[in-house]
């Protein structure tokens, strides 16, 4: 249980210290949360866990996939935003288009035959 609190605990500070960063300089909050470091912790964790290779590589391709159909979300959230749109609803658009978008991307991946 210990193991689990101290993931879960610096897995929130990274956020936390995204967040912190971004009201002193957005760019820079930007470039951190950009970084893949939840993706690379993900694949230490489950290297600890499992160190299965194989799954690993599974993991970070899948993750590779994954992240493209949310991409335009930051595209159309600050779009969105700066035609008025309120932050909230802005946000729920922009939710709904990724989910959107991963529908399809799961759709798409096995016709093309990624196996994810």
């Amino acid at each position: 249980m210990a193991y689990l609190a101290a993931k879960a605990l610096l897995s929130g500070l990274i956020i936390a210290i995204v967040s912190e960063v971004a009201k002193r300089s957005p760019g820079l909050g930007a470039l951190i949360a950009s970084l893949p470091l939840i993706s690379i912790l993900a694949m230490i964790w489950l290297w600890r866990d499992t160190s299965d290779i194989a799954r690993i590589a599974t993991h970070s391709e899948a993750t590779f996939w994954l992240v493209l159909p949310t991409l335009p979300m930051f595209l159309v959230l600050p779009w969105l935003l700066r035609q008025g749109t309120t932050f909230w609803s802005a946000l729920g658009v922009s939710c709904l288009l990724t989910f959107a978008l991963y529908l399809i991307t799961l759709w798409l991946l096995p016709r093309f035959g990624i196996e994810i």
